[in-house]
């Protein structure tokens, strides 16, 4: 009897427990994105279609056995509307559906009146636009949400993450028809475990799921206990606790090794079948409570987590811009009244001064003289390519002042400085060892193929240089100063201009005497970056030097005798690893190639920094436009431009506005 009674008690207690859990267990919102570019009036044809839409993915939600649908609605392609749904793999097909409910009232909620909208979930997405999205590979727009947890053993830790999520990536990509998800669970302690997840929508090709899981892989925050990255075609996550349900989607483990069969004697048979059943539902209770727990602590957990956004919402003009405008009393007040003390530095553009705005926020102040190349263009320029920029290797623009004779840019306050401040001191150089000399150039990497492909603009930078680079409180870098850079159309691939702006020994030989320019050109001001991050001197070291060569030729010299080590920088001799050191100097020789054609993507120098797997190509001799003093000299340089050629160069690090007379 009191058997009976144990067995009841218990069972409530595991129904009531059900009841709590299954009664919060709503999805969890994590993004949206809609970019306020296409919007659709009221009572619209385009409305009516969508609301067809949502509706019919709300209902193929409801019969999903695969967690994945398309549809269209209405027949006109103006006013068409497509639309999908992809829930995580491990969901049955009632979480499914509820996500995919909650998705429906929540993206109409989060985006009014948006024709091209997408909202995320823990467990779903849910997007629609007046364009196709069938078959259709979208890496924009794109979010990272990291948890703010750091790893102790961060070199085990990123070996073990980059050897799951590259089998993760495997195994979805090629999934077939079916799911294209995989799961992976590996040992990090003794007492925690790795948990990884990769994901495409199963409409993708192998090769188009491949790259967008990489691409992904590519932006997580490393260094974390957790992250995802979310795309409107796939997404990537890591945690140190099971946020899936394991027994859904199991792990490739090892089969365990087969147990003898258990005899028992005779006469015990009942006995021993109410233990068991008693043992097994207090077990059960147990069970439930960790659940639960775990459930609760992962809310928490997630709480901790920061979203770095990769959208695109920016103005298109200044004029639209006035919530990103301060005023100058606000600056003023924030800078001391640009004092002296608060000064940061100063470039050929004006100074740059920190600040901290009455919320106690801190900022940096760009203060653009009035006798600088740039004008009101420059500065117009600036503030609506970086408004519209966000990536957490770019620098965030907060907002801007135009009062006056004033023009002021305000950006986020990036403390650790300038990349040039550590990697050309001969002390503080020994700060950047190799392995964050490496995450360095992965993270330029990556900021450049976001400006140069990942974006919905096309930007060349046209000054990518050690300056030009700042370094935040964990030294990860942000690319900076857009002043120069220009848009390009989406098949655009080259430009012709009139105005030189750059760096000499940054420049590319094409851009440099004929202004032309193009992606291949901020190709080649990042291969001699990468080149100056392993040797730790300046392009212009070589220059300097009496009868010296190029930087360039002196590295190619050295990789084709046989020692290229030999511009290996003696402040990470004890640090580096001669694979990656030798696959960066053949990469950056591959960059400053003369013959732009010759020289590689930012996607396929990703690729390269992140995968062995990737062959090389054999680089071919660099450009050697300026090969010394003796032979080439910077007057004879500009004195090969067209008269009607102005230019905006960089010398000592010094940006400079020089016209030549018509």
């Amino acid at each position: 009897m009191s058997s009976c009674f144990t067995i009841s008690i218990s069972l409530s207690f595991f129904f009531f427990f059900i009841q709590i859990f299954s009664s919060e267990a709503a999805p969890e919102y994590l993004y949206h994105d809609c970019p306020n570019t296409t919007l659709f009036t009221s009572n619209s044809t385009y409305q009516s279609n969508l609301n067809a839409l949502l509706s019919s993915l709300s209902s193929y939600a409801t019969n999903s056995t695969d967690g994945f649908a398309n549809a269209t609605a209405g027949q006109n392609p103006p006013d068409r509307a497509y639309g999908l749904f992809l829930c995580r793999g491990d969901l049955d097909t009632a979480a499914c559906s509820d996500c995919v409910a909650t998705g429906k009232q929540g993206i109409l909620q989060r985006c009014p009146n948006q024709q091209v909208s997408v909202i995320w979930y823990a467990e779903c997405m849910l997007r629609y636009s007046n364009q196709p999205t069938f078959s259709v590979m979208e890496r924009d727009p794109s979010a990272i949400l990291y948890n703010t947890g750091n790893i102790t053993d961060s070199t085990r830790f990123t070996q073990l993450l980059g050897e799951n999520l590259n089998d993760v990536a495997t195994r979805a990509s090629t999934g077939g028809s079916g799911k294209k998800v995989a799961v992976a669970q590996a040992d990090f302690t003794s007492l925690q475990k790795l948990y990884t997840l990769a994901q495409c929508t199963p409409d993708l090709t192998a090769s188009d799921c491949d790259t967008c899981l990489h691409y992904g892989i590519g932006n997580l925050v490393s260094g974390k206990q957790g992250g995802r990255v979310l795309t409107p075609s796939c997404n990537v996550r890591y945690e140190l606790y099971p946020f899936y349900n394991t027994s859904a989607l199991p792990a490739p483990v090892p089969p365990p090794p087969a147990s003898a069969p258990v005899i028992e004697p005779k006469g015990t048979s009942n006995k021993t079948t109410v233990i068991i059943v008693a043992v097994a539902i207090l077990v059960g209770i147990g069970v439930v409570l960790l659940f639960l727990a775990c459930c609760f602590w992962r809310r928490k957990v997630t709480k901790t987590y920061e979203v770095v956004q990769e959208d695109q919402t920016g103005v298109n003009e200044i004029t639209d811009a006035e919530s990103l405008r301060y005023d100058l009393a606000t600056i003023q007040a924030a800078t001391d009244n640009f004092s002296d003390q608060n000064k940061l530095g100063e470039g050929g553009f004006g100074e740059v001064f920190q600040g901290r705005l009455p919320n106690g926020q801190q900022i940096a102040v760009k203060r653009l003289s009035q006798s600088s190349g740039q004008g009101a263009e420059e500065f117009k320029n600036e503030v609506v390519l970086v408004a519209k920029l966000q990536h957490r290797n770019l620098v965030r623009l907060l907002g801007f002042c135009l009062e006056g004779e004033e023009k002021l840019l305000v950006y986020e306050f990036v403390p650790n400085k300038s990349l040039d401040y550590f990697l050309f001191d001969p002390e503080k150089s020994r700060q950047l060892d190799w392995s964050r000399r490496y995450k360095i150039v992965c993270g330029i990497a990556r900021g450049m193929l976001y400006l140069h492909e990942d974006s919905r603009l096309r930007i060349i930078h046209r000054d990518l240089k050690a300056s030009n680079i700042l370094l935040d409180s964990e030294m990860i870098p942000k690319i900076s100063d857009f002043g120069m850079a220009r848009i390009f159309g989406v098949d655009q691939t080259q430009e012709n201009t009139n105005k030189i702006v750059g760096t000499f020994g940054y420049m590319s030989p094409e851009y440099a005497m004929h202004g032309q320019f193009s992606v291949k050109s901020d190709v080649y001001s990042f291969g001699v970056l990468l080149l100056e991050l392993v040797s730790g001197k300046k392009n212009s070291f070589f220059y300097q030097a009496d009868g010296g060569e190029d930087f360039a030729s002196y590295a190619w010299k050295n990789w084709r005798d046989g020692t290229p080590l030999e511009v290996l920088d003696p402040a990470i001799e004890d640090s580096y690893s001669r694979n990656e050191v030798l696959r960066c100097l053949h990469i950056s020789l591959l960059c400053v190639q003369e013959d732009p054609m010759d020289r590689p993507t930012m996607a396929n120098i990703v690729l390269m920094l992140s995968s062995y797997s990737v062959t090389l190509a054999q680089p071919q001799q660099p450009a050697f436009f300026l090969r010394s003093r003796t032979e080439r000299s910077t007057k004879d340089l500009e004195s090969d431009q067209s008269t009607s050629r102005s230019m905006a160069v960089s010398i000592n690090e010094m940006s400079v506005s020089e016209v030549d007379p018509r």
